[in-house]
């Protein structure tokens, strides 16, 4: 019930604080004889007991917990002085924050209940347990919170705020208060525009304006808050928000366009420590160690925090979470391969002080990236590009090269086409941008291109990037070619560009991939980011991008005078690689070459001679190859309407041990016309599948209950799979990670292993399961699991 009458109402000024020593005057005051003189030596011990004891005295006290007893107070002046009217003055006992209650209401119950952890533009309340009750007519309360190593009002990074009855505007207030015998419930409100990160929270009582007393009140850590329609993350659907801020495992989607395999991660962003570490993050920026107090002031906006975070995830400039390696020797570190969540690595990065942890790729930064987001409260989701192109000169065409003998050849320049690349998608309001271009935007924390001086890459508006405007901030014109850029495929004789073998104006920017919402299963969203390859909208948009990112360079582009040409002309025949059936590493590999003569301008009827030479190279991540491992010459002659079929056989033997990780091969084919000494080309990209696991779990699972897992691997390659060792991982089920040795899986055997996991959280979790070996570094596995809450005993 709120306060009213003689105790409500809206707050006057300060009055002058009676003191503690208030009921001992009183009483001399009232008193004559023995009475009073026992009032006078009490009144002397008081005084003499205050001026022997003027420093703070907190016992108990602790900013973790969120409930304080208060021993002592900071005094500007002794107490024991009544007021005019001989109300005692108003002294704070103890404090309850609230984290239970609060943390449920903000959504921030999952990092624990134990400490105030609220999101912005959203009140909470507090309770403050007093001597007295509290009188608004005659109590003045003003609220202090404050942030950052300098704070000030002017930074916003402290804030001053009375207690008054009914909240005004928008900014930091304390109202609504309500009063129960000795113990007064306030409700705070922090505006959608404060600064996120960890508050001290201080209190001053006042009842007159030259007497105050100070109490500490606890921390709090405020984050942003997408479930309010005033904050710049602000996502209006429940759904989406289930999604893309309270899950803590998904999927990262890597292999080839036309292998794709979902890859398990446990984002944990709610594990207890996450969000200390998030925010040291923030700390070992540049930004921070060159002006700690600028930095504090700019965490109210979320573009910021996410160019800081997006080069914070890499270490190329700093002293960041991750140091990539794109090679193969990962003997001083962790194989990016053989991670399986984020939380191993981000603790791994805060116990040594912030050395860069060896080592990561694009999925990895892109999944560490998204567990600090989605943790700090912007909404998040991981992204796959599949063949995805570095261009670095930002002339939008990437050139590959090939000889006469079908090898793909290394190339001097940047740029390249990677298999598949994956960054981060976070939502939020665009302000710095003209209208139209708010919610989904591209960050990118893998190193590939420096912005405004360092490692990082956005954020870019996925509707800008779709619609050709590259001139929008931040790194639009990158991300555009990313997706957009044609392939120029060059046949070089004696170091020299013979011919054009293909210009492809489709092949980047393919199945761009993230989770679906409350499902397990893939989502395309290839449609977000362009429209329909060839279409007249994507042409369109594709030449209005390429003026504004050539610009003066347009008049004499080699690149946009071949655009204007038309390609390549056409081919007497058609050539296509088929595998005859599923590739399984430590087999040999069967293909077919289908050849068709049809007709063209040149030659529309007659037979053609073909010599197509083959060869076979390890297929790297960054889209380039190895020396070749196996090479075949074929002739053909093809009558006018001829089909043909080429049996092709790639040995085991042959790729054995000269595989990467990835377990890709291209297969390139040559053909030359000798009618005409024109050539063409055909491609397959072949994956070989691992063995798959078994994951089995037949109890009903609650929390603090064992719960049996039964894991299983099957060696179905020919070979046998030697130091294995499996990896489980999953937030809320476990603690960290388990891990075992399970020593060498001879080829056709089964092993299974048997663990008892003690699930410590409620509600959906996923079991990560992962199994390395000498041969193949990748076997991984998932189990979607439901835990239920602890029976009442």
């Amino acid at each position: 019930m709120a306060d009213s009458g003689a105790e409500g109402g809206p707050l006057p000024g300060s009055e002058t604080s009676p003191g503690p020593a208030a009921p001992y005057r009183a009483a001399l005051a009232l008193s004559s004889g023995p009475l009073r003189a026992v009032a006078t030596l009490l009144l002397g011990r008081r005084r003499r007991a205050w001026q022997a004891s003027p420093t703070v005295v907190l016992p108990g006290y602790s900013p973790c917990t969120s409930h304080i007893s208060i021993h002592a107070n900071i005094s500007e002046h002794p107490p024991g002085k009544a007021g005019d009217c001989g109300v005692v003055a108003l002294e704070l006992r103890s404090v309850d924050l609230q984290s239970a209650k609060n943390n449920q209401e903000h959504h921030t119950q999952e990092m624990g209940l134990q400490r105030l952890i609220v999101r912005r533009s959203q009140s909470f309340s507090i309770q403050l347990h007093f001597n007295r009750p509290f009188h608004s007519k005659k109590d003045s309360i003003t609220f202090v919170a404050e942030t950052g190593p300098a704070p000030k009002e002017l930074l916003g990074t402290r804030a001053t705020f009375l207690l008054t009855q009914a909240r005004q505007g928008n900014g930091w207030s304390a109202s609504d208060f309500t009063v129960q015998a000795n113990s007064l419930f306030v409700s705070l409100f922090t505006p959608p525009s404060a600064v996120i990160g960890p508050y001290s929270l201080k209190m001053e009582i006042s009842q007159d304006p030259s007497h105050s007393t100070t109490h500490p009140l606890g921390n709090f850590i405020l984050l942003f808050n997408p479930w309010s329609a005033e904050d710049d993350v602000y996502l209006p659907s429940e759904t989406l928000l289930q999604e893309y801020i309270m899950m803590d495992y998904g999927f990262v989607y890597k292999g080839h366009e036309r292998f794709i395999t979902p890859w398990p991660w446990n984002y944990g962003q709610f594990e207890e420590d996450i969000i200390d570490i998030c925010f040291e993050i923030l700390n070992k920026s540049l930004y921070f160690l060159k002006n700690p107090s600028k930095d504090y002031s700019q965490r109210n906006d979320v573009v910021y925090i996410c160019r800081v975070v997006s080069a914070m995830i890499n270490s190329n400039d700093d002293s960041g979470v991750l140091q990539g390696n794109w090679g193969e020797d990962y003997s001083r570190g962790v194989s990016p391969l053989e991670w399986t969540g984020s939380v191993a690595i981000l603790r791994q990065w805060a116990a040594r002080g912030g050395q860069p942890v060896k080592y990561g790729q694009c999925w990895v930064f892109a999944a560490v990236m998204c567990t600090v987001m989605r943790c700090l409260g912007v909404p998040t989701r991981v992204v796959s590009n599949f063949r995805s192109a570095h261009n670095s000169d930002a002339n939008l065409t990437i050139d590959t090269y090939y000889d006469q003998h079908a090898e793909m050849l290394p190339t001097q320049k940047r740029d390249k086409i990677w298999n598949f690349h994956v960054w981060n998608e976070c939502w939020m309001i665009r302000k710095d941008l003209p209208p139209g271009y708010n919610g989904w935007q591209v960050l990118d924390p893998t190193p590939q291109q420096t912005s405004s001086g360092l490692f990082r890459c956005g954020p870019a508006s996925v509707k800008a990037i779709r619609e050709g405007e590259v001139h929008l901030p931040y790194d639009t014109p990158f991300v555009y070619a990313e997706v957009n850029a044609d392939e120029v495929v060059w046949l070089l004789k004696d170091g020299q560009a013979q011919e054009i073998l293909a210009h492809n104006t489709s092949s980047i920017g393919k199945e761009i991939s993230t989770k679906m919402v409350g499902s397990d299963q893939r989502q395309n969203i290839t449609s977000s980011y362009k429209y329909p390859e060839g279409s007249p909208e994507e042409r369109s948009v594709f030449m209005k991008a390429s003026q504004k990112m050539l610009g003066v360079r347009r008049t004499s582009s080699p690149f946009l005078d071949l655009l204007g040409s038309g390609g390549a002309v056409g081919h007497p025949a058609q050539l296509h690689l088929h595998l005859t059936r599923k590739p399984e590493w430590g087999q040999d590999l069967l293909l077919k070459l289908h050849a068709q003569r049809v007709a063209d301008r040149a030659h529309p009827r007659g037979p053609i001679h073909l010599v197509v030479g083959f060869c076979a190279q390890t297929l790297l991540h960054n889209g380039g190859t190895r020396e070749p491992l196996w090479r075949q010459k074929v002739h053909l002659t093809l009558d006018f309407g001829e089909d043909i079929q080429w049996p092709l056989s790639l040995p085991y033997n042959n790729y054995r041990n000269k595989l990467t990780d990835e377990k890709l091969i291209r297969v390139s084919g040559i053909a030359k016309v000798e009618e005409t000494g024109k050539s063409m080309l055909v491609l397959k990209d072949i994956s070989l599948e691992p063995p798959h696991i078994s994951i089995e779990v037949s109890e009903r699972a609650e929390v603090g209950k064992a719960l049996r897992v039964r894991v299983s691997l099957t060696n179905t390659l020919s070979v046998a799979l030697s130091h294995c060792t499996m990896v489980l991982e999953g937030s809320g089920l476990i603690n960290g990670q388990i891990s075992n040795d399970l020593g060498t899986l001879v080829a056709g055997h089964t092993i299974e292993i048997q663990v008892d996991l003690y699930p410590i959280k409620a509600g959906p979790r996923q079991l990560q399961v992962l199994v390395s070996s000498n041969e193949i570094k990748e076997i991984k596995g998932y189990k979607d699991i439901f835990v239920a809450a602890a029976r009442a005993p």
